[in-house]
C-alpha cells in the first residue's frame, strides 16, 4: 500500500504546484508548424492518462499512438475512435492490426472536419452566402517487429492530404519507435519520434479584391509537428491475487514547435474489466486541469471487445471527448 500511495502522490503533486516548473525553452518556437490536427490524441486510452502513452501495453490503437508496441498483439485486432473537438470540430480515426510470422503490420486511416464555414469578407462579416470547409487527412501502414522477448521495434508511413477551401497540401510524415520491456514490476522504456517529414506547402489560389488588399497571397513551407518522445512506465502495486493493479507512467515530449512539456498518468485495472485512468500534464500551456478516462472490457462471442472514454478540460475550448472501441481475436491478451 505504500507503493500504491506513492504512485498517487506523484499524480496529485503537480496538481496543486505551479505549472511552471522548469523554463518553457522552445516557447518561442510556438505555431511554426503545419498539421498541428497530427498532434491530436486518437487513443482515448492514451488521452486520460494526459496524453502518457507510449509506454501502453499493445493495443487496436498502437499503430498510432507507439507502432513497436503492436508486435505485443497475438491476433488480428481493429479499433476506431471519436473525438469532439470545439467548434465542432470532429476528429476519426480507425485501424486495424495483423500480426505474422515476419511481424505485425498494420493500416490506419485519420480524418479531421471543421464542417461548413460562412465566406466573410470585410464589407459582408456576416457572410456572402458561400461556404468554404477544411478538412485533413491520413492513410497510413505500419509495421512492428519483437527482435527479442523484450525489445521491439516498429514503423508507421502516413500520406497527409490537407484542404482548406481552395488551397490543399500533400506530404508524408513518418514515425519511428522502440519499446523496452523488463521482467521487474513491468518497467518499460519507450522512445519514439513522430510526424518527422518535409515541409508542407499550400498550392492554389482564390480571386482577390486587390482595391483594398494588394498584397498577393503568400504560400510558404512550414514544417510538420514532429515531436520526440521519451517515457518509463511501471506497476508499483498488484493484489496478491493478481486482480488489482496499479500502473503509473511519465513521458517527456520534445516538439519541434513548442516547449518541452511532461505528461504522467495512472491506470487502475480491477480484473482485466474495469479501467480507471487519470493524468496529468506539466508545462502545456491553457491545459492545467487533470484528464480522466475510463475503460470497459466486455465479450463479443469468446473475442474482447474493449469501450474507452476520456474526458480532456482545456481552459478556453471547454471539455474535450474521446470516445473508442477495440475488437481483437487474442489467443493471449496483453490488456
Amino acid at each position: 500500500m505504500r507503493n500504491a500511495t506513492l504512485a498517487i502522490w506523484l499524480v496529485l503533486i503537480p496538481l496543486t504546484s505551479s505549472a511552471q516548473l522548469f523554463p518553457r525553452l522552445g516557447g518561442q518556437r510556438a505555431g511554426i508548424s503545419a498539421l498541428t490536427f497530427l498532434k491530436m490524441e486518437t487513443s482515448p486510452r492514451a488521452a486520460a492518462l494526459g496524453g502518457a502513452g507510449i509506454c501502453l501495453s499493445g493495443d487496436a490503437y498502437s499503430l498510432l499512438v507507439h507502432p513497436a508496441a503492436m508486435s505485443e498483439l497475438k491476433g488480428f485486432s481493429a479499433g476506431a475512435s471519436h473525438t469532439f473537438w470545439a467548434a465542432d470540430i470532429n476528429y476519426s480515426h480507425f485501424t486495424a492490426t495483423l500480426p505474422t510470422l515476419r511481424g505485425s503490420f498494420g493500416i490506419s486511416v485519420q480524418g479531421l472536419s471543421s464542417g461548413a464555414m460562412p465566406v466573410r469578407t470585410v464589407f459582408q462579416p456576416e457572410g456572402t452566402g458561400e461556404m468554404f470547409y477544411a478538412y485533413y487527412m491520413a492513410a497510413g501502414i505500419g509495421y512492428s517487429r519483437q527482435l527479442t522477448d523484450h525489445f521491439s521495434w516498429g514503423t508507421n508511413v502516413r500520406y497527409i492530404r490537407e484542404q482548406l477551401a481552395e488551397f490543399s497540401a500533400n506530404t508524408v510524415v513518418v514515425d519511428l519507435g522502440f519499446l523496452y520491456q523488463t521482467d521487474f514490476k513491468d518497467l518499460r522504456f519507450a522512445v519514439l519520434i513522430q510526424n518527422f517529414g518535409p515541409n508542407s506547402t499550400l498550392s492554389g489560389s482564390i480571386p482577390t479584391d486587390t482595391t483594398f488588399n494588394p498584397r498577393a497571397i503568400r504560400l510558404d513551407a512550414y514544417p510538420a509537428p514532429t515531436v520526440f518522445k521519451l517515457a518509463v512506465s511501471f506497476k508499483p502495486w498488484e493484489s496478491a491475487d493478481g486482480r488489482q493493479t496499479l500502473t503509473t507512467f511519465l513521458q517527456l515530449n520534445h516538439p519541434n514547435d513548442n516547449s518541452e512539456n511532461i505528461r504522467i498518468g495512472v491506470e487502475y485495472a480491477y480484473a482485466k474489466l474495469l479501467f480507471l485512468r487519470a493524468g496529468y500534464k506539466i508545462n502545456v500551456k491553457d491545459e492545467s486541469w487533470p484528464t480522466a478516462g475510463i475503460g470497459l472490457r466486455m465479450q463479443m462471442g469468446r473475442n474482447p471487445l474493449m469501450l474507452d472514454y476520456a474526458m480532456d478540460p482545456l481552459r478556453y475550448l471547454g471539455m474535450v471527448h474521446r470516445v473508442g472501441l477495440t475488437f481483437s481475436l487474442n489467443k493471449g491478451e496483453t490488456r
